[in-house]
């Protein structure tokens, strides 16, 4: 029986805390692979010698350092395994895109790779992947056809199918993918695991076979969300070698209290019965505290069908050109209709589908004025591998319902598990969030995770068997994110009230409702529209109050304009909380209260405007 290897990243590195040297753990990996592992999961996988020479390597950069704990600090994936789709570059592996006739030696890991092992981590092989990551089904190709972990007569979904096949049966504790269309959140939806697609460009794509350049993103597939976070802190920061590449930084963690733009009519096709999981995943979210809002997807279907249905299916045609012209017959038929349909383009059609993108990414922008996010599910069905040799075409479209434009618009994405539906089969959501808020999405991601708590992938482990152990030594890394300042508002600011846009238009997120010590008094302040309030901190012999405010985080680099909007006599000063904290936060000056109503028995200022508005005439 083979022995008991570590599967979260936790793990692992408890292990190596605990003393445990790589080579003999990764080599047992190694070992049973081809013997465990679905092969039609893998299309190479490292030799026995240059593991070896990878581990010896690895273990002289940990020598430089004074011990195994500084090591372990510094390389914080220090002897983890993990997998790599098979259209990225690993040094001493071919890559082949799926493509026999393709396949090219690689002598330079790609840039998120290069990360990856700097970071201590060792590429174990390269997994399978629709050709030239073209599909969302995880068949298109002629090294097998991966089926998920929970249903051998339904696709694994694609393209990236073998990285997310090998992850949910816990051979690596993550793999890379990549995502144009939602080729990282398909297969994780049908295989019951995270799939994390940041903001494109946040990732560099130097060292990627392309399928559509100038939108496509390096993902990660994992079991849990901080295992995929700390990944994508690893591999994010800025490409060089990459034109594409554009990291910028968002919001740190999300508003406490969210308004979740779902599908008002949500399609289900096939068989698998997702409907009523989905009816449960929107009561989960109403019972986190986070208000649904139904929305016509329509425009965004609209932004979706410029993916296939315009001319950037070109783009795949730059990758392919000479080998479809030399060698139509190495290109999987299925891939390769839908590739030559770039023929039929002209450079005219390619300006007019920018310009309608262009006037697309400006129209939806003003979604997130309605909501902070969205939660569509991952995929409206999950065929089976008859259906897509019935309908290859058909059937692929349709998984991209509520993927394909994501990218598109400069979006980033986190497909997550959500329940199984009657028969068994794994339904997952995913969740949307506007371009840079990566680290905010993760950390509401999360949350979900914690509420849902299922098991990881197929490796029947509990969820609890995957929970994160930050310690002193081994810091849980996250997505960098903007710097913020805490700003405790308690009048016009308040969600929902007339000056609150001057927080959200400058980026800033409700980190929590709550109270200030005791020591304040609130006034109503004569002769200001919109009526605000003046808070003031009593003396010790003087009665104060808690009062009711919210502290929202403000980027930085926005403060200065916040300071410039608030009018005399109120200013920012230091506000003690009613757990001891002290944040910055709205103050008044002291003369400005002799006309003022005192208005501290009610609690707080929406408590008061709800009396006013209560005792003022019909």
């Amino acid at each position: 029986m083979a022995p008991s290897l570590p599967l979260t990243l936790p793990q692992w590195r408890r292990t190596y805390r605990a003393g445990a040297a790589p080579l003999p753990l990764l080599e047992a990996l190694r070992r049973r692979l081809p013997d465990e592992s679905p092969p039609e999961a893998w299309i190479t996988l490292i030799g026995a010698d240059e593991l070896r020479a990878a581990v010896a390597a690895l273990e002289a950069r940990a020598g430089r350092h004074a011990d195994r704990a500084a090591a372990l600090r510094a390389m914080p994936l220090f002897g983890v395994p993990f997998a790599v789709k098979d259209n990225i570059d690993v040094a001493g592996l071919p890559t082949t895109a799926a493509c026999p006739a393709f396949e090219r030696s690689v002598r330079t890991h790609a840039h998120a790779v290069a990360r990856l092992v700097h970071a201590g981590a060792i590429c174990i092989g390269k997994t399978n992947l629709d050709q030239f990551a073209t599909g969302l089904v995880g068949t298109r190709s002629p090294y097998g056809r991966p089926s998920s972990t929970f249903a051998a007569e339904r696709v694994s979904g694609g393209s990236s199918s073998g990285s997310a096949v090998v992850v949910s049966r816990g051979d690596v504790p993550f793999a890379l993918g990549t995502d144009t269309a939602g080729s990282g959140r398909v297969p994780a939806g049908f295989n019951n695991i995270v799939g994390l697609k940041p903001t494109p460009g946040r990732v560099g794509g130097s060292g990627v076979v392309p399928a559509c350049r100038s939108i496509d993103c390096v993902c990660v597939l994992a079991l849990t969300v901080a295992d995929a976070a700390e990944v994508l802190s690893v591999i994010e920061g800025p490409d060089p070698a990459d034109a594409y590449s554009a990291f910028r930084l968002g919001a740190a963690r999300p508003s406490a209290v969210l308004r979740v733009g779902v599908p008002a009519i949500p399609l289900f096709t096939g068989d698998a019965g997702y409907a009523p999981v989905f009816a449960q995943a929107l009561e989960r979210l109403r019972g986190l505290g986070h208000s649904v809002v139904p929305l016509d997807f329509e425009p965004l279907f609209d932004v979706a069908r410029l993916l296939y249905g315009g001319p950037w299916v070109a783009e795949r045609h730059t990758v392919v050109q000479e080998l479809l012209d030399r060698q139509p017959d190495a290109l999987d038929a299925s891939v390769r209709r839908v590739i030559e349909v770039a023929t039929s383009f002209s450079a005219t059609d390619a300006f007019r589908a920018q310009y309608r993108l262009r006037e697309a990414q400006r129209d939806t922008a003003a979604l997130w004025r309605q909501v902070d996010m969205l939660m569509v599910p991952t995929a409206p069905g999950h065929p089976k591998h008859t259906d897509i040799d019935a309908d290859p075409l058909g059937a692929n479209a349709l998984l991209g319902t509520y993927t394909n434009f994501v990218n598109l618009l400069g979006w980033c994405a986190l497909a997550l598990p959500a329940g199984f539906t009657g028969s068994g089969l794994p339904f997952g959501v995913t969740f949307i969030a506007p371009g840079a808020a990566d680290a905010a999405l993760a950390r509401f991601g999360r949350d979900w995770e914690a509420s849902v708590a299922l098991p990881l992938g197929a490796t029947g482990l509990g969820f609890d068997a995957g929970t994160t152990d930050p310690t002193p030594d081994c810091p849980v890394a996250w997505p960098a994110s903007q710097p913020t300042l805490p700003i405790a508002v308690v009048g016009a600011h308040l969600s929902g009230l007339p000056l609150n846009g001057q927080l959200t238009e400058r980026g800033a997120t409700l980190r929590e409702a709550t109270h200030t010590a005791p020591f304040y008094r609130l006034y109503a302040l004569p002769a200001t529209t919109p009526a605000k309030p003046g808070l003031v901190r009593v003396s010790g012999y003087e009665s104060g109050a808690p009062i009711a405010i919210e502290v929202w985080d403000l980027p930085l680099e926005a403060v200065g304009s916040f300071l410039a909007s608030i009018p005399p006599p109120l200013g920012l000063g230091s506000i003690e909380l009613a757990d001891g904290r002290w944040v910055h936060g709205f103050l008044c000056e002291a003369h400005a209260l002799t006309q003022a109503r005192d208005v501290t028995a009610h609690g707080g200022w929406r408590a008061y405007l709800q009396a006013v508005g209560a005792a003022a005439p019909a």
